[in-house]
């Protein structure tokens, strides 16, 4: 069973170790940056280690305080599969979680990330979600977006 873990002392290291394929370094931010953005924007992010059972597969890290023109908007800023464990489904069903916890914890109108162009999977998975892309390009990265009703 997929679960998230908030990263703390006890799996910091672990979160380190994980890696993606050498082909797919250039697609995600290494957990070592992630890491380190998530200390210098403490107030907003939200790093996360993704375990099936006890077994750590992978990280992913949110902004949950997110605004944009006043409407309340969550982002993906991380999600990643370690190499040994992808295409097992791990990230999708720990998107489902991702997707579950934000909408319960934080009411958004919009859960937003970002992809670049290249990473085909990660554009499938977010599509199969129901993110669309938006039109705008940050940082070579097209946005992608979820739309939540209001409560």
């Amino acid at each position: 069973m997929i679960a998230l873990r908030e990263v703390n002392k006890d799996n910091f290291d672990d979160c380190l170790a994980l890696d993606v394929e050498d082909n797919q370094k250039k697609l995600v931010a290494s957990n070592a940056n992630s890491l380190a953005h998530a200390w210098l924007f403490g107030e907003i992010a939200r790093p996360f280690a993704i375990y099936n059972e006890d077994t750590l597969v992978g990280f992913t890290m949110l902004d949950l305080d997110y605004f944009t023109d006043g409407t309340n908007v969550c982002a993906l800023w991380r999600l990643m599969i370690d190499k040994k464990y992808q295409g097992r489904g791990y990230g999708k069903a720990a998107m489902d979680l991702i997707i579950a916890y934000v909408k319960d914890n934080f009411n958004p109108v919009v859960f937003r990330t970002s992809v670049v162009p290249e990473n085909e999977a990660a554009h499938r998975l977010y599509k199969r979600l129901g993110f669309l892309p938006n039109g705008e390009v940050v940082n070579g990265e097209e946005v992608l977006l979820l739309e939540f009703r209001t409560k």
